[in-house]
């Protein structure tokens, strides 16, 4: 019995430490599900912000880079998009919001109940 819990406690352990799980999956998960996306810039210190404040769970986001790989100039689906400022979230129906929001925001507007 006690080799059957040390074993689980190390498999947890490894999930952990491997970075195979973050505390905003679900969120994550859903806001994918919704067809929810966020546009942003490599550059773009609110991006940063956003992705830090998702952690590991930012993975599981639909991301959009905006900018070029030399950071001069916007992707023509970004354009096209109307893209002007990041981070931008287009959710479900449409709308877009500019901003770096709270993963209790982001729930609250994609209607996320988990």
């Amino acid at each position: 019995m006690m080799k059957k819990i040390l074993l689980i406690i190390g498999i947890i352990s490894l999930l952990v430490l491997s970075g195979c799980t973050g505390k905003n999956d679900a969120l994550a998960e859903h806001l994918t599900k919704e067809g929810v996306l966020m546009y942003g810039a490599f550059w773009c210190s609110a991006c940063n912000q956003q992705k830090a404040i998702l952690g590991k769970s930012f993975k599981k986001i639909n991301y959009v880079e905006c900018s070029t790989p030399d950071g001069k100039a916007q992707t023509p689906t970004c354009i096209q998009e109307g893209i002007t400022s990041y981070p931008t979230w287009q959710f479900a129906d449409g709308t877009k919001v500019t901003g770096v929001f709270t993963t209790q925001q982001l729930a609250e507007k994609s209607g996320f109940k988990g």
